[in-house]
């Protein structure tokens, strides 16, 4: 009885959310920047809840429960704080003089400050970024499915991976704007119904030494602190470079709405976000109390066989939408900055057959999609991708994002030349050190004597401190001979 009230729900929520996905693709009127940045005319519930929706996803929800029971309260709590931290970021710093410069995506910026080698660069380092946070969010939906539906890993990978590209690539940022607030409605109930029930039946019990007072994890590396730390920067300061959020912000009607959209966001990450950390420090002990044996996620374990049916079922979905919600805005943008950026078909390049670049756009949603399964395939964990994906663009993309709008001596070169240094010595740091945010590298680890586990974390706070210093040098040496480049904007 349990299984086929999954079974249903979670088939009826997806052709829902399918529906209305499809529904709003009557809104792109055959227009990429309606498409793309949905005309520029989010209003603010709605630009609000599309940015809570793409920092609420399922590894900030199961990913979090799974590293708080491994490493403890701020292992897993990094991850909604992180994504929270960096919305109220966005808000102070960024948001509004992002959106007065009408971009379609984040490479125009670096193309309008430093020219068209940097876009490319940027763009191929967010593509390959994004395409891995795609694979976290697909993780999850494998897992679930697996868990639920009783699909293999793998179904559940291509079926969450088939239902979002069909809505995303119909219907754009108006299909994944409507269906994300829903998704972000459900994960807010979902959390509370679930909190709720457990406080009144259960209550919580924190172990000693894995609470949010166990500041240890933030003090002592024995204890993981290199690695909480390196998780909240990445998030927080390299989410600020995510196409994802970006997009919203230049489709936010003004750039008063779009810094007010962010500061909501970044609370209603909060509030969703944290309580999943609280839960899962109690997770063993209410299984114990409740007689429940835990097969693999523990989570799941404490839907399937303690909470009643219908709720379990709400926060099923809830996660699932977490899901959803982040892997449409990855689809769409990436495939917009490949169509974009990389390619580089502008918006008025048309021709008999209509608008070039929301064709190829769709085009590329297919090719994404398909890289981030094969990601999902070969690394099926949640939160240790998305803490990877912006380590990406922390360690090269940031510096050169704020020092071309607050630093009037910024260039090309030194911009090209940070790009250069933070991703590269962050790959090869990746590629050296067998574990990466507490987790086996299983991507791609080079097996050596020099660096080992006990140097996880701390690549994420030594990349961008070299890529800053290279930025500034080179900026500094090449600032005269281009003088064209560095106006303020």
């Amino acid at each position: 009885m349990i299984d086929t009230i999954y079974f249903w729900g979670i088939i009826l929520f997806l052709f829902a959310t399918l529906g209305v996905g499809i529904w709003a693709a009557k809104q792109i009127k055959g227009d990429s920047v309606n498409y793309l940045v949905a005309g520029r005319g989010l209003v603010l519930p709605l630009a609000a809840a599309t940015l809570m929706a793409q920092s609420v996803d399922s590894n900030a929800t199961l990913g979090n429960s799974e590293l708080v029971v491994q490493f403890g309260f701020w292992a897993g709590a990094a991850l909604p704080l992180g994504l929270a931290m960096c919305l109220f970021m966005t808000a102070l710093f960024f948001a509004k003089p992002m959106n007065r410069m009408g971009l379609i995506t984040l490479p125009d910026f670096y193309r309008v400050k430093y020219g068209p080698i940097t876009e490319r660069l940027a763009s191929v380092i967010m593509v390959l970024s994004f395409a891995f946070l795609l694979a976290g969010n697909l993780v999850a939906g494998g897992f679930l499915f697996e868990a639920f539906l009783g699909t293999t890993y793998l179904a559940g990978v291509m079926m969450i991976a088939i239902v979002v590209l069909m809505y995303t690539a119909s219907g754009g940022l108006f299909a994944v704007a409507y269906t994300d607030a829903i998704q972000v409605a459900i994960a807010f109930l979902g959390t509370l119904c679930l909190m709720g029930y457990i406080a009144f039946n259960y209550g919580f019990t924190i172990p000693e030494g894995m609470g949010p007072l166990a500041f240890e994890q933030l003090t002592d590396p024995a204890a993981g602190a290199a690695i909480n730390w390196g998780s909240l920067l990445a998030l927080g300061l390299g989410d600020i470079v995510a196409i994802d959020f970006m997009a919203r912000v230049f489709a936010a009607e003004s750039p008063e709405t779009a810094q007010r959209a962010c500061f909501i966001g970044s609370a209603g990450t909060v509030l969703i976000g944290v309580p999943f950390s609280i839960l899962a420090l109690s997770t063993p002990t209410i299984l114990e109390t409740a007689g429940v044996a835990a097969d693999g996620q523990l989570f799941f374990a404490l839907l399937r066989g303690v909470v009643p049916p219908a709720l379990g079922l709400l926060v099923i979905v809830a996660i699932l939408s977490a899901s959803l919600s982040t892997a449409d805005g990855a689809i769409l943008g990436t495939s917009s900055v490949i169509a974009h950026n990389i390619i580089g078909i502008r918006h008025d390049d048309h021709n008999a057959g209509g608008d070039r670049l929301l064709l190829i756009t769709r085009i590329m949603a297919a090719v994404m999609t398909t890289l981030g399964v094969i990601f999902a395939v070969l690394v099926p964990q949640t939160g240790i991708l998305l803490v990877l994906a912006f380590d990406l663009g922390f360690a090269g993309l940031l510096v050169p994002l704020a020092g071309g709008l607050y630093w009037p001596k910024a260039t090309r070169e030194g911009a090209i030349a940070c790009i250069i240094t933070g991703t590269v010595t962050r790959l090869t740091a990746f590629a050296l050190i067998p574990t990466t945010f507490g987790m086996d590298n299983t991507l791609l680890y080079i097996p050596n004597n020099i660096f080992t586990a006990d140097f996880d974390g701390f690549p994420t706070l030594i990349c961008p401190l070299l890529g800053l210093i290279v930025f500034v040098v080179v900026s500094r040496m090449t600032y005269k001979h281009n003088p064209a480049l560095v106006k303020e904007m």
